[in-house]
């Protein structure tokens, strides 16, 4: 049994971590729009998109200042767009463990920073919010009247390098999943069929968040704003399969008639096409089918112009990416 003491110590810790936990979300959840974040058109990033970077001059983290570089030897600051993803969180976080990096995310919704924080422990001040999708640049060239002639946060200053993992992602239709599972008992007993053929499970994307917005503007968007910024070199992890036309990943988001949002790896070819022509460095990976398993397990094998389509297996793992 506990005593009366002990007692009243566990209740002032659960009362202490409770306000703790209040502040924090005072901090977070009250603290008012940045200055010149609240015009929609001189604002990059969205006025409601604001919670995680104040408008303020940040320095490096303090992780990264408390790693030892070689003498003389300076953080590079990278920039990683769909940090939040599954293929960018992989990417943020093997940046943020080294110290020859000084690395921001950058992820499309408070949610999504919370997943990065809680993913990677990363600092606060890491992780920027905004919607590719809606950075707006018009009118902030040449404008007299424009009050704020830094529209962006300051922790994206002397960004060096830029890698770009954003994607539209498709949601899989609990119809159609609810169709193939009715039709595993027959499939098993048709001779030569699979129980189930994913081919016949349909996806969609979510309104505002099709391929074109975001693999084609919401990209174009990024190599804009890495020009604005000053960025050397710009990643672009896109897809293999973008020469191809008919490939049933262009299929993914339209109906039986050929209706709807699609075309994900035209709209990715687009993208790259622009950053070629932007004049910025540019680096443009064409990884095979993603696969979530363990890194450097599987044999790497790399050609161009879409020539490992023909191979039989064209999967890769996330993390050799």
């Amino acid at each position: 049994m506990m005593s009366s003491t002990s007692s009243y110590h566990h209740g002032a810790r659960k009362v202490f971590r409770m306000l703790t936990w209040i502040s924090l979300a005072a901090v977070v959840l009250v603290s008012p729009p940045a200055e010149g974040f609240t015009s929609p058109i001189h604002n990059v990033f969205g006025a409601r998109h604001n919670l995680y970077n104040l408008r303020q001059r940040r320095v490096s983290s303090s992780r990264c200042r408390l790693q030892m570089n070689l003498p003389g030897q300076v953080s590079k600051k990278v920039i990683v767009t769909g940090a939040a993803g599954r293929t960018g969180s992989l990417v943020f976080s093997l940046l943020d463990k080294d110290p020859r990096f000084d690395v921001v995310g950058l992820v499309r919704s408070e949610a999504s920073a919370k997943k990065l924080i809680a993913k990677t422990k990363c600092l606060l001040e890491e992780v920027v919010i905004s919607d590719v999708t809606q950075m707006q640049f018009d009118k902030l060239d040449d404008d007299d009247d424009n009050d704020d002639k830094h529209p962006w946060p300051y922790a994206l200053d002397d960004t060096e390098a830029m890698v770009i993992c954003t994607s539209a992602v498709p949601q899989i239709s609990k119809r159609s999943v609810l169709k193939a599972m009715l039709k595993i008992p027959l499939n098993i007993l048709t001779p030569k069929k699979k129980a189930i053929n994913f081919r016949d499970l349909q996806f969609k994307y979510r309104p505002g968040q099709y391929p074109e917005m975001v693999d084609y503007v919401g990209q174009k968007k990024q190599i804009d704003f890495a020009k604005k910024l000053g960025v050397k070199h710009v990643v672009l992890v896109s897809s293999m399969g973008g020469l191809d036309t008919n490939n049933f990943l262009n299929q993914i988001g339209k109906d039986k008639e050929g209706n709807g949002h699609g075309d994900i790896l035209i709209w990715k070819r687009m993208a790259e096409k622009y950053l070629c022509e932007s004049g910025l460095q540019y680096t443009i990976i064409h990884p095979g089918g993603l696969v979530d398993t363990e890194p450097s397990k599987m044999e790497l094998v790399l050609d161009v112009d879409d020539a490992l389509m023909q191979r039989e297996k064209k999967s890769i793992s996330r993390g050799d990416v």
